[in-house]
C-alpha cells in the first residue's frame, strides 16, 4: 500500500550511486501539498532460478530529520575512517571507481581495442 502511495507522488530529483552490486538511490520527492522529502533506496541484484530479482530497501527521509541525519552519518563515518580503520586510504576508493567507469566506457565506445579493421 506505501509503494502506490509512493508511486503517486512527484519525483522532482534523483542521483544514482552503484556500489559494486548494489545501486543506491537517493530520490526528492514531493507530496501533493508541496512538502518535499527524500528516499534513499538500497537495490541489489539478486539471483533465482529462473533468472534475477532487485531486492529494494527503502528508507523515507522527512526534513525535519534532514540536519539530525547528515550529522549522525558523517560522525559514523568519520569514527571509522579515524578510529577503527586509520590506515586504509579512502580517497582511493574514488579514483577505483573512476578507474572503473573509464574502462567501462573505453569497452562501451570501443576504444583501446585491440582489433582494428583497417
Amino acid at each position: 500500500m506505501e509503494e502506490n502511495k509512493d508511486n503517486e507522488r512527484t519525483e522532482i530529483y534523483s542521483e544514482r550511486v552503484r556500489a559494486g552490486k548494489r545501486t543506491y538511490f537517493f530520490d526528492v520527492k514531493a507530496t501533493r501539498s508541496n512538502d518535499y522529502y527524500l528516499t534513499i533506496t538500497e537495490s541489489k541484484r539478486r539471483y533465482k532460478d529462473d533468472g534475477f530479482f532487485y531486492e529494494k530497501h527503502k528508507i523515507f527521509l522527512y526534513k525535519e530529520d534532514f540536519n539530525k541525519f547528515v550529522k549522525a552519518l558523517n560522525e559514523t563515518v568519520d569514527h571509522i575512517k579515524d578510529e577503527l580503520m586509520p590506515e586504509v586510504d579512502f580517497d582511493s576508493f574514488d579514483s577505483e571507481d573512476e578507474e572503473q567507469e573509464e574502462r567501462k566506457a573505453t569497452v562501451a565506445t570501443g576504444a583501446d581495442s585491440e582489433l582494428n579493421w583497417d
